[in-house]
């Protein structure tokens, strides 16, 4: 039924990339605040620029991660170490935390300009699911998740929410680590072994993987290539089209 294992009565899904087509906007703000920070350190040191790559470099090192995490990774990567700052620390500042809350508000703006779009795919998938009973979760390292949904008008189609916000609160680690899902099955009274996850990115099916949930499908967006690598990181079924599961 669905598409899904016998006996699932949950389904998990992240929110970028999946549910929204907000993964492009911040694709785009986290290369608009690495490229800015490597032209400048390019110049301080005569060093050549590289651009950040919006692809390669967000899919390995960014996508799906805490936000700080995801800095981090991308600038460890180019063999650059960066104080970690406070989280109060003024946008650009070069800090781990100047950094992302530079990337935070770039992604803002571009929200509030350009508004959300949702996959109409997995829209009608959820809704499915939710017609026949099952609950759904939104599990997303966004700190925005509030407001893109909000600005989709589609939180009622979520029983529960793990997004940046409860994980502070909750002390939670960040994918790939299955904690953010695990706590969002938790909060749903399954059991991972009852739930689905829904992914995009290689650290979200990563987090699927070592739950030990019922399935991890991986929704590929991309192309590319990133199907298998979607497989190879621990997503048991890829999917172009979220919906298409509904004819299976």
């Amino acid at each position: 039924m669905f598409g899904l294992p016998a006996g699932v009565t949950a389904c998990l899904f992240d929110m970028d990339g999946v549910v929204t087509q907000t993964a492009l906007v911040h694709a785009a703000a986290w290369k608009d605040m690495f490229d800015k920070f490597l032209r400048q350190r390019a110049e301080q040191t005569g060093e050549k620029f590289v651009p950040f790559d919006a692809n390669k470099d967000y899919g390995d090192y960014v996508d799906g991660k805490p936000r700080l995490d995801g800095t981090r990774s991308f600038l460890e990567s180019r063999g650059i170490h960066l104080p970690e700052g406070s989280p109060d620390d003024k946008s650009g500042t070069p800090t781990i935390n100047g950094l992302s809350n530079e990337k935070n508000d770039l992604v803002v703006e571009k929200i509030r300009t350009d508004g959300v779009k949702v996959y109409d795919d997995t829209i009608r998938y959820i809704k499915a699911v939710r017609a026949g009973g099952l609950h759904t979760a939104i599990v997303s390292s966004s700190a925005n998740t509030v407001d893109v949904l909000n600005s989709a008008g589609i939180s009622d189609l979520f029983d529960t929410r793990v997004d940046a916000q409860v994980a502070k609160k909750q002390n939670l680690k960040g994918k790939p680590a299955p904690d953010m899902f695990l706590a969002a099955a938790k909060a749903l009274n399954v059991p991972p072994g009852q739930a689905v996850v829904f992914e995009d990115a290689l650290s979200g099916v990563e987090a699927g993987h070592a739950g030990h949930f019922a399935l991890t499908v991986g929704v590929d967006r991309v192309g590319d290539g990133h199907g298998d690598a979607l497989r190879q990181h621990g997503a048991d079924v890829v999917v172009t089209d979220v919906a298409s599961l509904l004819d299976q």
